[in-house]
């Protein structure tokens, strides 16, 4: 079922939420103080319009309250996008979530109605650093600041052994969810599979179960 967006801040990050967005064939309204930026997202979204997300009338006049997700992507001016976060609530947005450039404009635009915030910089860098930091870590997927799920190689103590023979769930306190072989996918791991060099597996853990597990 298609969902319904208001998109407020078109630069690169705005520009690829609602190009992403209209190609799941959702509804995307994206507003911009910018015309140039406007006119080229008609391209790619719903609708489009010129206009400022920091006066109280036009923000009236959009029907906040319609919209599924209200999403400030202003990157460039901190308090524009603190002021629109506050009027979205305001004029009552169901969800507000915003783009901060730092941890302190995320703290401010959580206390100032935005249900979610996103640090793109510092978590594009989070990842990557978990990423290239251990051989064993293909890739990482957050969760909150204590768990995530990790696509890991095979450790070398489980090649050829099972998850019960060592007893990976009580002794690591993770949870294996599904193996990788190629193109292949399988979300179904049996207690009795044997594990090989030429697999990788997705685990849920935390950060510090994941260390222990790649020892």
């Amino acid at each position: 079922m298609a969902r319904t967006f208001l998109i407020i801040g078109l630069g690169r990050f705005g520009k690829h939420m609602a190009k992403q967005l209209t190609l799941q064939n959702n509804e995307v309204l994206a507003i911009d103080i910018n015309e140039d930026r406007v006119n080229a997202a008609l391209k790619y979204v719903t609708d489009a319009q010129i206009g400022d997300a920091t006066d109280p009338q036009f923000v009236e006049e959009l029907g906040v309250n319609n919209f599924d997700v209200c999403i400030v992507a202003i990157g460039d001016n901190f308090q524009s996008s603190l002021e629109a976060t506050c009027l979205l609530k305001e004029k009552g947005a169901r969800y507000v979530f915003a783009r901060a450039n730092r941890d302190i404009h995320k703290k401010f635009l959580l206390r100032n109605g935005a249900d979610e915030v996103i640090y793109a910089e510092r978590e594009t860098a989070e990842r990557f650093a978990i990423r290239f930091g251990s051989e064993m870590i293909e890739d990482y997927f957050k969760l909150s600041e204590e768990y995530a799920i990790y696509e890991i190689f095979v450790p070398d103590f489980l090649i050829g052994k099972t998850l019960v023979e060592k007893n990976v769930r009580q002794k690591y306190n993770v949870n294996v969810l599904a193996i990788k072989k190629g193109d292949m996918f399988n979300a179904m791991v049996t207690p009795d599979h044997r594990f090989s060099q030429d697999e990788k597996l997705l685990v849920l853990g935390s950060k510090e179960a994941i260390r222990k597990l790649l020892k």
